[in-house]
């Protein structure tokens, strides 16, 4: 099967990106975050693309990219945070080995700079955040081969994790 050798999904914040560049490394593969991938076919971050495109054509664009993207990229994707809840894209991933990085509200509070990253969060980034991960969390795990928690962990501990749970190559 071509396509990704390990997707990331999880809020903003879970640690994709960091664990995503680190197990690229460690796997000698390519990283590719979603998200700049969305920013580059419509030059516009993606928080921007919502705002501008509406969330609907903004999840149709997200499916349509990563329709395309999937049986190109072999190496580790990041997706962004809503991209699961997308129309479409839990079918999409069921081929691949994908992986839920979950996190607590009061770490997802506590991660540096998220709520600049996000101003969506804003005025109440509590509030936000715990809404966000009770309609996500159940989607982020149905679209998950597995589950590796990463509140109060390095991203080295939440990496072997990663590795330990990827299907060995025949």
């Amino acid at each position: 099967m071509t396509g990704p050798a390990l997707i990331l999904v999880g809020p903003p914040g879970s640690g994709k990106s960091t664990v995503g560049r680190l197990a690229g490394q460690r796997l000698g593969l390519e990283f590719r975050d979603f998200d700049h991938d969305l920013e580059d076919a419509h030059g516009l971050p993606a928080g921007e693309l919502v705002v501008t495109l509406g969330r609907e054509k903004f999840q149709e664009s997200e499916r349509a990219l990563l329709a395309k993207l999937l049986p190109e990229h072999d190496g580790v994707l990041a997706l962004g945070g809503g991209t699961p809840t997308a129309p479409g894209v839990p079918e999409l991933l069921k081929p691949y080995h994908v992986v839920f990085l979950d996190v607590d509200l009061d770490h997802l509070l506590r991660r540096e700079g998220l709520v600049p990253l996000h101003p969506w969060l804003l005025p109440n980034p509590r509030a936000h955040l715990k809404e966000l991960l009770n309609t996500r969390r159940p989607i982020y795990t149905a679209v998950a081969t597995t589950t590796i928690p990463t509140s109060d962990r390095t991203p080295e501990e939440v990496l072997a994790d990663v590795l330990a749970s990827m299907p060995v190559a025949n």
